[in-house]
């Protein structure tokens, strides 16, 4: 029986909703499972006892269970990821094991042949295989101990030849190989790997917070760099210059690829690599956070045939992924679209998207008037960073185009002065700018372990005196949340970092409105158009970290954070 028969037959869906969310998974490159759950058709739990009953075997839940690491190890991690197979507990004669597809008879017969225990067997949801692949990673510094002790020896002989893949050795190629799984495995954004003095380290940023993964000797973390050099096509014996470049590998089914930046330092190369997703994420404006107000207010605005739509907020909180997802969203047969971006993130399909290259001309400036002559309705521009880009964006608004693109500012209102600085005039922005969204990432709290924080009364004072320039500018409901006193803090479980898990953005949506448009013809600061803006039913970005943390999507510490001046 297939999963669509037995949804249907448990009157879980109807024909027709398991045919929109394949049809939503398929464009997400996601399970369909994981859609029908998060619809809110059925719990996961639920779920995974039909299915498990359908099959015959039990269904059991193992991310809310201890596992030892030491039963882990009875299956090693490729074959774990192979056969979409965890074990999680033993008797002397048994294992139990959780798997994804329990009718899968040769894998059983794989995992029989290869541990020597009979089997007891129970399904798990693919998502939570997943999720309990992460448990692999806590022995990453035992594997990479053992391959170092192993084979340093070798390691030393392969960068003493260093001419191609086959002079890096084996060890090295396996070391890098763990570095990158454990990378995607563990859902980090970026890989550091830096040379100290006497050893070298290698951090994940996960969640947008940077920790500590492993260090591991001078010696061997040099033929580490000739290794990735290799596989982004870099040059070997280029120690003194900074290099970029870009490679892709296919892991746990998912296409990754890796954007690597190499910088010389005092103690030796430091080597960066962005991790991005082979195709553009497919999300719905909602999945990003942002409150049934902002909603309406942005998705009114994408759906103008011209105007200027600006995000602003400093590196890494999430601009790209705005612009992505209403690029997604206009992304139909009917326009034509073309993107200037610096780097080219994420590709999508049926977009023109161009790569900038100063060192020959093709700045966003060119780019952008290039786009011109090609007949296009909307364009978006990776940033806009002088005043050739900004007064050919405006003009491009201007035109009948709708322009996207980003900025660096802290708030919203503070993209109007920005422009002007740029030589924009007042009136030119007022006609063409149609919304600034400011925005920030937070880390989202655990479901599995956050517990509810209650305030005493010194507490409650001293948050409002962080949020004091809120309440000052007219926030309304700062002083009525803190008052309701309902906030949750992160614990932390096996199932997150630290009590923390995934993230979410907080946003401040600044429409520009007939009174907005007047006050910045008449050269106001940008006090006074967040004043008129907040007066309009705007939310400040703090204020919206708030309401989040009383929901218990994100906890007080991590607003204040990431919204710090």
């Amino acid at each position: 029986m297939d999963l669509k028969t037995i949804l249907i037959h448990n009157n879980v869906v109807t024909s027709q909703q398991y045919e929109e969310a394949l049809g939503t998974a398929n464009q997400l490159h996601s399970d369909i499972m994981d859609i029908i759950i998060s619809k809110g058709y059925i719990s996961e739990d639920t779920l995974g006892e039909i299915i498990g009953k359908t099959m015959g075997v039990p269904y059991i839940n193992l991310t809310k269970k201890e596992i030892n690491p030491d039963i882990l190890k009875i299956l090693p991690k490729d074959v774990s990821i192979e056969k979409k197979v965890i074990p999680f507990e033993k008797t002397p004669y048994s294992l139990k094991i959780g798997m994804v597809n329990p009718t899968d008879l040769r894998a059983i017969e794989f995992v029989k042949k290869g541990t020597g225990y009979n089997v007891e067997i129970y399904y798990i949801t693919e998502k939570q295989f997943r999720d309990l692949l992460k448990r692999y990673t806590t022995g990453i510094r035992e594997e990479f101990q053992t391959i170092i002790e192993k084979h340093v020896n070798e390691s030393k002989q392969a960068i003493g030849n260093g001419k191609g893949d086959d002079n890096i050795g084996l060890p090295i190629i396996k070391m890098v190989d763990l570095i990158l799984e454990n990378a995607i495995t563990e859902e980090a954004s970026d890989i550091h790997m830096e040379s100290l003095e006497y050893e070298s380290i290698i951090r994940y940023r996960v969640d947008g917070v940077l920790h500590d993964v492993v260090t591991i000797p001078k010696d061997v973390y040099i033929p580490v760099i000739a290794r990735i050099k290799i596989l982004a096509n870099l040059k070997i014996d280029e120690h003194r210059l900074p290099q970029d470049g870009r490679f892709k590998i296919n892991i746990n089914d998912q296409q990754i690829s890796f954007r690597v930046s190499i910088i010389p330092t005092f103690y030796g190369e430091k080597i960066v690599m962005r991790l991005l997703e082979d195709s553009a994420r497919k999300f719905n404006l909602s999945d990003l956070g942002l409150s049934e107000r902002d909603l309406e207010t942005v998705s009114y605005n994408i759906k103008r045939p011209n105007g200027m739509i600006l995000v602003t907020g400093p590196t890494g909180s999430g601009k790209s992924t705005t612009l992505y997802t209403i690029l997604s969203i206009l992304n139909t047969p009917e326009v034509n679209i073309n993107t200037v971006e610096d780097p080219i993130e994420y590709s999508m399909p049926r977009v023109n998207q161009m790569q900038v290259n100063p060192p020959i001309g093709l700045t966003f400036a060119s780019g952008l008037r290039a786009f011109l002559r090609q007949d296009p309705n909307i364009i978006m521009v990776g940033e806009i960073r002088d005043s050739e880009t900004a007064d050919i964006a405006v003009n491009a608004a201007m035109t009948g185009h709708l322009v996207l693109s980003t900025l660096h500012t802290n708030d919203s209102a503070g993209a109007i002065p920005r422009l002007i600085d740029m030589h924009i005039e007042p009136f030119l922005i007022a006609s063409t700018l149609n919304i600034v969204v400011a925005q920030r990432l937070v880390r989202k709290l655990c479901t599995s372990c956050k517990k509810p924080l209650s305030l005493d009364n010194d507490s409650k004072k001293t948050l409002v005196e962080l949020f004091k320039n809120e309440i000052q500018m007219g926030s309304k409901n700062v002083i009525k949340i803190i008052d309701e006193n309902e906030f949750f803090q992160p614990v932390g479980c096996p199932q997150c970092n630290n009590g923390y898990k995934g993230r979410i953005g907080i946003y401040e949506v600044l429409e520009v409105t007939p009174k907005v448009k007047e006050l910045i013809t008449g050269k106001a600061n940008a006090g006074e158009i967040m004043e008129e803006a907040i007066k309009n039913g705007l939310t400040l970005m703090k204020e919206d970290g708030l309401r989040k943390a009383k929901l218990g999507i994100t906890s007080i510490e991590e607003v204040l954070r990431v919204t710090k001046e």
